[in-house]
């Protein structure tokens, strides 16, 4: 940070968490300008020492003194929590970006990934908008891919499974694993069925159509954040027992043919997307490989046999980063000299 460089105080909701944890280890990371950080939790984790950069922090409850005291608020305590508290951090003074699925479709709210939809940042006026919803994970790792061979060969339709971490889940996700992988299985499930040694289909509730809430919101969430209410997303995720690193399969079908190379080529250039596609040398995303990393990884990439226009592969990102701490960062990121 340069001795020019305004520094911003950053408040976050969660703060005792995985994802909270791994916010404050990106804004380290990334080198975001801050002056203060104001770590709040629930009353259970009241005092509680924070460090960051050499500094000690406790945490404290939210009020909405301790969010006229911040610029920028990152929310990341659940869907409830950010629901009481987002607009009290707003009307205090501070943005707010929020990873909880609170206002991801609130028409009022932009819906962003940084690499997809920047500028849905700002109102017309320029202005940030005062609460900013980041994704759910599975969504932000897919649209990332999307958007370059959306913009350039424009996409009819896209079949996705996913294959998420317990992390996806949270702390009680991954401890869940854990205790099962040590032979205490419990009288009720974390991932509704054992986790350990198994793949399970449901991650949020059923809906009435015989989707689960966590497909229905990559099917919304993608349409809001690539602005094309035609997009077709049908989708499947499955809960699989790795710590951390969500997978995805797609098969996308464009409009217009492609060739491959230019295709590979096309997402080698495009911003937060490394590809690994080198079958031959057995490189190909996988969890492991993208643990702790902010870019969304691609490989197995090769054309459907039987459709005509038509494309799979396969994408990885570690899904408490990109997926959700590193995202929200970059939002801020944004912000920064516009405050």
């Amino acid at each position: 940070m340069s001795s020019k460089e305004k520094a911003y105080s950053v408040a976050i909701l969660g703060v005792t968490g995985l994802v909270g944890r791994t916010m404050l280890d990106v804004l380290d990371e990334r080198d975001f300008p801050v002056r203060e950080i104001i770590p709040l939790a629930s009353e259970r984790s009241l005092g509680r020492e924070i460090k960051f950069r050499g500094k000690t922090f406790l945490t404290e409850v939210p009020t909405s003194e301790a969010f006229s005291r911040a610029d920028i608020a990152l929310f990341s305590a659940g869907a409830g929590a950010s629901r009481q508290w987002a607009a009290v951090a707003a009307d205090s003074g501070a943005i707010v970006i929020d990873n909880s699925s609170a206002f991801r479709m609130d028409p009022h709210v932009p819906l962003v990934v940084p690499e997809v939809n920047s500028e849905a940042i700002f109102g017309l006026d320029g202005s940030p908008c005062k609460i900013i919803a980041n994704p759910n994970c599975s969504t932000i790792q897919m649209v990332v891919v999307l958007k370059p061979l959306h913009d350039k060969f424009r996409i009819r339709r896209v079949v996705v499974s996913t294959y998420q971490s317990v992390t996806g889940k949270g702390k009680i996700g991954r401890d869940a694993l854990e205790e099962e992988l040590a032979g205490r299985i419990p009288e009720s499930f974390v991932h509704v069925h054992q986790i350990a040694f198994n793949a399970v289909p449901h991650i949020d509730v059923f809906q009435e159509n015989g989707y689960t809430k966590e497909e229905m919101k990559m099917v919304n969430e993608t349409r809001k954040i690539m602005g094309d209410e035609s997009l077709s997303v049908s989708p499947t995720t499955v809960r699989i027992p790795v710590y951390g690193g969500h997978g995805e399969a797609l098969n996308i079908e464009f409009d217009n043919d492609f060739d491959i190379e230019e295709l590979k080529g096309l997402l080698s250039g495009a911003p937060g997307i490394v590809v690994q596609d080198d079958p031959s040398a057995n490189v190909y995303p996988m969890p492991l490989s993208s643990y702790e990393k902010d870019e969304v990884f691609v490989g197995r990439i090769r054309r459907d046999f039987w459709h005509p226009n038509t494309l799979n592969m396969w994408i990885v990102a570690d899904n408490l980063r990109k997926g959700a701490a590193t995202n929200a960062v970059q939002i801020a990121e944004k912000l920064v000299g516009r405050l």
